[in-house]
């Protein structure tokens, strides 16, 4: 009896696999005996079937008894211990997962070979395993998941106790114990109020701070997870699909292809050609070659750098060396963006300029103490000497240094970094439901800077969705239909060309079925077009043909060549495909549609180029044929058998030429507008001819129809190439379009415009385009057509390959840009005005009106919710109306210095008439002057907040009802406000206020309003304010150090110079 097939696990009856056992037959001694035995066989037979449907026994036994004793012994085996078959010890499971792993070849011998190997998985070389959900459950259970452990992730109270590592925390906190221990030793259970307050306040702080930083760190995670889902070309059941690379099983038949990643260990069982990267995993750069019989090993986390293969999954997941090895590794992301970087700079000149009026501060109000001029409550004098308790100097040294430690607090703007991870994070977020995947962090603000795109043609300005429309034979065109009219031995050609030179394959389930077609959609539209055009039969094809040689296409050669031997009568050909006039240059003759072989004379190798020039005009791009024979004594063989030679590239004959129409994309031309009206230039380089490239790009709106004529703004990268280093630089700005451009060429382009001074970004998708990814500021690789190769080496995937999706990522790159800047000017305005009014406050009065309590309560708000509401505000269209910032411009602005100054200034003038005429003016006690100040002081920032959303613009309300965020923020500070002023009066240090107080502190601090309004209406010079006050610090450095070198660090990070 025959087995089922091995590639199925379940147990089935297929009346067609099982066959007799006859074991013998004597010979019979007359005649009518034998006739006898087959008339009553076939009644056995027929009696027989009938039984095995009807009640499906195991086994039956036939009972023609004659004298000659004929037996016919029939044995069913259904299997039903399959299971049991592909079970493994442990044992044997690592011995077997060794020999990849250990590259152990004459183990793999004594295993039968690769296809010993697949039998023992029990998968069919060809049709792969069986699909079926129970039956990957089933290997996985076996042999384990594609995944593997990661470390653990950092939970919620890692983020705490970072928080806690901040030395201003550290001081606040013993601030807080030293003044709650001599509170409660002085005032008993009441003296509680100080040390508590400040430690609430701190502990609101650090939570604040852990939970904003914990919800990135889980979102970073989430979207790493997603960008490691790698679609994989499996087969299963035959039939040809795409699972998630975590769904690869042992036993699983890979397609691998030039720039994909190996996702799992496993065996070449059939390919051509094929060269992998292992430097991933050995360090090793040189490209390992893979075959068949000297090394078949192929690794997981490797690179397919050159030709196909098709992989037989030996080991998945941690059972992998990649998989052990990613295991043990921690992947922080501890990435920090230039942006970031900057920040930091200026966040430690800030930080340092609030120490020194913190240290100035703490001073004179100990200078103040100790020689009697501050008094108490009651206006009695403080230190009176020797007279004064040791508790209560404590007490009021304490409330000295925490009042400065809070300045500390105030003046260092924190939430600068908070604010630029927030926006990141908001802006990945929502960049990918915009099709835009960030992989960098730093892209994301870089992409606003950005002032060149140079972008792809294929599947990014059109929609890859190619199709056959033009069908060249010879110098006729053919249409649909007239396939009739070609010699059966050119179409028995073309045949071979379309259906041995391709890296496509076809599936038909069942021969009335529409054929399924894979592969890129190249190839799919020409394997479509031969099959439904041509009546191409693939698996006749192949069974009548023997591949020897192939020569895989990349985006260097632009062509892919085969060399097959035919079955039934052994002749041996090349097959050439690939750009239409490189394969026309390599053809010295052509056929006619009757089978006539013509000379190709340089009239009629001009008549081909103008069919190609004409077909390329219309948009199409031209894909041709050629052939030659080739004798068996050309051919060089190795001691394997292989053809050692490369394939004959001269004297061919052209078989065809096809025209592939790609439309463009709908909306494309309306993004390069958008692009270009932002200031940015539009660059699209190309694989197809110049003709081709021109009419899509006129298409695009890249080139102006009336414009077309100059040669400059389109060239061929062997032009651009062969340019000196000065024509390249003199002319690479007002270059549009390259056609016919190699990876070296776009490399070179890219070069060039960084050399001018651009931001460049570009789009690529292929192997070869990975220097260029990471040579530009912004590498844009395609989540459809991109390789794993191009996706690792750039910078944002484009997930749905549209350049509609680069218009939207330039758009979110500015706003990141311009969130940030409007964060530093309201937080600027807070820490300049903070400064102010304490410094003067206490340097004349001897107290600071804000208590380090309110201090806490207004950095909470200005840099956690205040970074929250203007770090999310989503991109608007006046972002794509300016021109592009580039790589030097100041961080912080003109613009940004007027409203901040004039804010500023308005607060500090109103406070401080408060703190010295406030209980004049309001007829109220101190405590309800200080509590009124309070009270002014943060509705000042909530107003100014709204005057923050928008630098320029004077109406600051467009648009506010769509983010809701922050409505949601201002609400909330405005509540907790009231809380703190009317419930915590012990806990804030403040006193109630009645209606008409809160009247006055809401209408003292609305006025924010009408200033910022009136002061956006005053122009500011383009040079940066303080450009010429660095100049001058510059030159004094040198001869007075201190604080001068401190004003020229923040001057040197505000104005983008360091």
């Amino acid at each position: 009896m025959t087995d089922k097939p091995h590639y199925h696990s379940k147990p089935f009856y297929d009346r067609d696999s099982y066959f007799l056992d006859v074991a013998s037959f004597t010979k019979p001694t007359n005649k009518w005996r034998f006739a006898f035995a087959a008339i009553y066989c076939s009644r056995v037979f027929v009696s027989l079937a009938n039984e095995i449907i009807a009640r499906k026994k195991s086994q039956l036994t036939a009972i023609i008894r004659t004298r000659s004793y004929i037996a016919l012994n029939i044995q069913l085996d259904t299997n039903d211990d399959d299971i049991d078959q592909l079970k493994f010890s442990d044992d044997r499971l690592k011995s077997f997962i060794k020999i990849v792993k250990e590259k152990n070849l004459p183990r793999l011998n004594q295993f039968g070979g690769v296809k010993g190997v697949a039998t023992t998985l029990q998968t069919d070389i060809e049709k792969g395993i069986h699909g079926d959900i129970q039956e990957i459950s089933r290997r996985q259970t076996i042999f384990g998941a594609n995944t593997y452990d990661k470390p653990p992730t950092k939970g919620f109270f890692y983020f705490v106790y970072e928080a806690f590592k901040d030395i201003t925390i550290i001081i606040l906190l013993v601030c807080a114990a030293l003044s709650l221990g001599f509170g409660i030793g002085e005032h008993g259970a009441s003296g509680w109020y100080d040390g508590g307050s400040i430690f609430i306040a701190v502990f609101l702080v650090i939570v604040v701070s852990a939970v904003s930083n914990y919800r990135q760190s889980r979102q970073f995670e989430k979207l790493s997870s997603i960008s490691n889902n790698i679609p994989v070309d499996v087969v299963r059941d035959g039939r040809r699909q795409k699972v998630s690379i975590f769904d690869i099983v042992v036993g699983d038949i890979v397609y691998l292809n030039i720039g994909d990643q190996i996702p799992a260990d496993g065996l070449f069982s059939d390919g051509q050609s094929l060269q992998v990267d292992e430097s991933s995993m050995t360090g090793e750069s040189e490209h390992v070659e893979v075959d068949g019989s000297k090394n078949p090993f192929l690794f997981s986390g490797a690179k397919v750098v050159d030709g196909y293969a098709h992989m037989l999954v030996t080991s998945v997941g941690k059972n992998t060396s990649w998989g052990e090895m990613m295991s043990s590794i921690s992947r922080d992301n501890n990435e920090r963006t230039p942006l970031q970087a900057r920040l930091d700079k200026l966040t430690s000149s800030i930080g340092k300029i609030g120490l020194s009026v913190a240290v100035l501060v703490l001073i004179v109000l100990l200078v103040r103490y100790f020689t009697g001029n501050t008094e108490d409550e009651n206006g009695n004098k403080e230190y009176n000497g020797s007279k004064t308790k040791f508790d209560d100097v404590m007490n009021v040294v304490i409330r000295i240094f925490s009042a400065a430690v809070t300045i500390v607090v105030v003046a260092i703007p924190e939430g600068l970094p908070l604010a630029v991870t927030l926006t990141l994070a908001y802006s990945m977020k929502r960049m990918m439901a915009d099709q835009a995947m960030v992989r960098k962090l730093s892209a994301c603000e870089t992409m606003g800077s950005a002032t060149t795109i140079c972008t792809d043609k294929t599947g990014t300005l059109t929609l890859n969705q190619m199709k056959v429309t033009k069908f060249w034979l010879g110098k006729e065109s053919l249409d649909d239909g007239s396939t009739s009219t070609i010699s059966s031995t050119i179409l028995e050609l073309f045949h071979q060309a379309v259906g041995l030179n391709t890296t496509g394959t076809i599936y038909r389930p069942t021969t009335d079925a529409q054929p399924e077609v894979s592969g890129s959609p190249t190839e799919k539209a020409i394997l479509s077009w031969a099959v439904l055009e041509m009546q191409m039969n693939i698996f006749d094809l192949k069974h009548n043909s023997s591949i020897l040689r192939v020569e895989a296409f990349n985006s260097e050669k632009k062509r892919s060549g085969v060399l097959i031997r035919t079955n039934n009568d052994k002749t041996i050909h090349v097959h050439w495909k690939g750009a239409a006039e490189m394969i026309l240059a390599m053809s010295s003759n052509y056929y006619e549609s009757n089978g006539r072989m013509k000379v190709m004379d340089e009239s009629e190798r001009s008549a081909f180029q103008k069919i190609i020039q004409g077909m390329a005009a219309n948009s199409l791009r031209c894909i041709a044929f050629a052939h030659k024979h080739i004798a068996e004594e050309e051919l060089n063989y190795d001691k394997e058998g292989k053809v050692q030679d490369p394939l004959k590239e001269d004297g061919l004959t052209l078989l065809g030429v096809v025209g592939i129409k790609d439309p463009c994309r709908p909306g494309v031309k309306k993004a390069v507008q958008a692009c270009k009206d932002a200031g940015v230039s539009i660059k699209m380089i190309t694989g197809d001819n110049i003709f081709t490239a021109r009419a899509i790009a006129i298409e695009c709106g890249i080139l102006e129809a009336d414009l077309e004529a100059n040669s400059e703004m389109v060239v061929e990268g062997v032009e651009f190439r062969n340019y000196t280093d000065e024509e390249r630089m003199e002319k690479v700005e007002r270059i549009c379009v390259m056609a016919r451009s190699s990876p070296f060429d776009k490399l070179l382009m890219v070069q060039c415009l960084k050399r001018k001074g651009h931001v460049v970004a570009v789009t690529g998708d292929g192997t070869n385009d990975a220097p260029a990814l990471k040579e530009v500021d912004i590498g844009l690789s395609m989540g459809i057509q991109g390789t794993e190769v191009a996706k690792e080496s750039s910078d944002i995937i484009i997930l749905d390959d549209n350049f509609a999706s680069v218009a939207t990522v330039l758009q979110w790159g500015r706003c990141v840009y311009n969130n940030i800047q409007k964060f530093i000017q309201f937080q600027l305005t807070v820490n300049v005005a903070a400064l102010v009014i304490n410094f003067i406050a206490a340097v004349s009065a001897g107290e600071v009106p804000l208590t380090a309590v309110q201090l806490l309560w207004v950095n909470l708000i200005m840099d956690t919710l205040g970074a929250l509401a203007l770090a999310t505000e989503r991109p608007t269209q006046e972002l794509m109306e300016k021109p592009p910032v580039g790589r030097t411009a100041p961080l912080i602005t003109n613009v940004m210095w007027r409203n901040l100054i004039s804010q500023s200034l308005y607060q500090i003038a109103i406070l401080l008439t408060m703190q010295f005429k406030g209980t004049t003016i309001f007829n109220v006690t101190d405590k309800v002057k200080d509590t009124l100040i309070f009270n002014t002081f943060v509705l000042c920032q909530v107003f100014n907040e709204f005057n923050a959303r928008s630098l320029e613009k004077k109406n600051v309300f467009k648009g506010i009802h769509r983010n809701r965020l922050f409505l949601g923020i201002i609400g909330i500070t405005v509540v907790l406000q009231v809380i703190m002023v009317e419930f915590l009066k012990k806990f804030a240090d403040t006193e109630r206020l009645n209606l008409t107080q809160w009247g006055a502190c809401i209408g003292i601090a609305i006025v924010s309003w009408p200033i910022g309004w009136i002061v956006k209406s005053i122009p500011v010079p383009e040079k940066p304010f303080f450009g010429i006050l660095k100049q001058k610090l510059r030159k004094r450095q040198q001869i007075v150090p201190g604080l001068e070198q401190v004003l020229y660090e923040f001057l040197s990070v505000s104005l983008g110079t360091n």
